[in-house]
């Protein structure tokens, strides 16, 4: 008998011990902490439901959008305002967008201004306000895109290259370099974003047997140097400049990326993580974050890590533990996606998103995340909205600072 009551007691204290860490993670929160939401626009993934709505549509969806993530408990709405050299807002250098009204150059009728609107409706329920622009993809879907007469690749045909389906400011042209500075310096300057979001597409992605075609620009401005160390050295000079402008115009507004989530690995690089992954921010997409973060040109860092648990290429877990020893002393949050919900058998595991978010509030050095994307959790995909609503956003808690 004794011998059964030690082995239960025991048991029981396992238990408990087990049960109060798990409530201490869910409930116990952090003083500040980043919980954020991406708002695609590109394609209309988030918003407007789609293109060409009334103005009081647009209106009315994007309050019911914010009126959902404010119920579960998210601070910052990261909406994207700049999909594709085009503008949620009334721009000097590029037209309107054809995901706002069904037709690039066409301004919203009756006339409003919708940054502005999403801004003031944002700060009004004390919730901040990213706005995500891409950096330098000019036009999305070559063969069905809306392009205006005054587009920039229209006016400067010179200053862009067509990969893929796909048409990019050319990264290592100076004249692109100094279009893009001035069209964030606008924003930064005209309106209260509280950041500036790039996400990760620099360089693009590769395609399986094509080069990018930037041989033009590289053999004007290589000087010399090998074709990946001057293409880095684009990326690094525009991150640098956009800092800078970015400061000047307004210093209390950050800026933020949101790279892919393996820097470089580790057989490339005894820096690099101990993974598996096909194209590395390094590598392919020619984005150093580690030395934007250890110049202090960025304010925070959002990587995408959008596997699971136990994934053998690219461990979640292992890849937090990474990133949080690779800071700087810059705030990093991780970009989490429950939008994989159903994909496979570890993303069909209920537990899987509430598991990923105890690893972010059980490391150091990380400061909170960014889910992608919104209409994941507008669907409430495995009952996770509720989790967050009922569990592990209840309390409510600011976004951090920026050291």
């Amino acid at each position: 008998m004794c011998k059964v009551y030690v082995r239960k007691l025991l048991m029981l204290v396992s238990f408990s011990l087990w049960f109060c860490n798990h409530l201490y993670a869910q409930k116990i929160l952090p003083k500040f902490e980043m919980r954020a939401v991406w708002i695609a626009t590109i394609d209309n993934i988030d918003w407007p439901p789609s293109a060409g709505l009334s103005t009081e549509e647009q209106k009315s969806s994007f309050v019911r959008l914010l009126d959902f993530h404010q119920k579960i408990g998210i601070n910052t709405l990261i909406v994207q305002i700049r999909p594709a050299a085009d503008a949620f807002y009334p721009s000097p250098y590029e037209p309107w967008s054809q995901f706002l009204t069904g037709k690039q150059g066409i301004a919203p009728s009756p006339f409003y201004d919708p940054l502005e609107f999403m801004i003031t409706e944002t700060h009004k329920r004390g919730m901040e306000f990213h706005a995500w622009m891409n950096p330098y993809r000019a036009v999305s879907h070559l063969r069905n895109a809306s392009i205006s007469k005054d587009h920039i690749t229209r006016k400067h045909p010179e200053w862009f290259i067509t990969y893929g389906e796909k048409k990019y400011f050319d990264p290592g042209n100076p004249y692109a370099q100094k279009f893009v500075l001035d069209v964030v310096s606008d924003v930064v300057k005209r309106y209260r974003v509280d950041a500036i979001h790039f996400d990760d597409y620099f360089y693009p992605y590769p395609i399986p047997g094509k080069v990018f075609p930037d041989y033009h620009s590289f053999l004007k401005y290589g000087k010399g140097r090998k074709r990946d160390d001057w293409r880095r050295s684009n990326v690094d000079s525009i991150i640098f400049r956009l800092y800078r402008t970015i400061k000047v115009a307004n210093k209390d507004c950050q800026f933020g990326i949101s790279p892919f989530g393996v820097w470089r690995n580790q057989d490339k690089d005894p820096r690099g993580s101990v993974t598996q992954a096909g194209p590395t921010n390094y590598d392919f997409l020619y984005a150093d974050i580690l030395l934007w973060l250890q110049k202090g040109w960025i304010d925070y860092v959002t990587p995408q890590l959008y596997w699971e648990i136990g994934h053998p290429a690219a461990e979640y877990q292992l890849l937090v533990d990474w990133w949080s020893r690779n800071t700087f002393g810059k705030n990093c949050y991780i970009g989490l996606g429950p939008y994989k919900a159903g994909s496979n058998a570890a993303w069909n595991d209920k537990t899987q998103l509430p598991r990923q978010i105890e690893k972010i509030r059980g490391t150091p050095n990380i400061m909170g995340m960014a889910f992608f994307s919104s209409k994941s959790l507008e669907k409430n995909l495995n009952g996770w909205s509720d989790s967050l609503r009922n569990n592990y956003f209840h309390e409510p808690a600011p976004p951090p600072k920026i050291p």
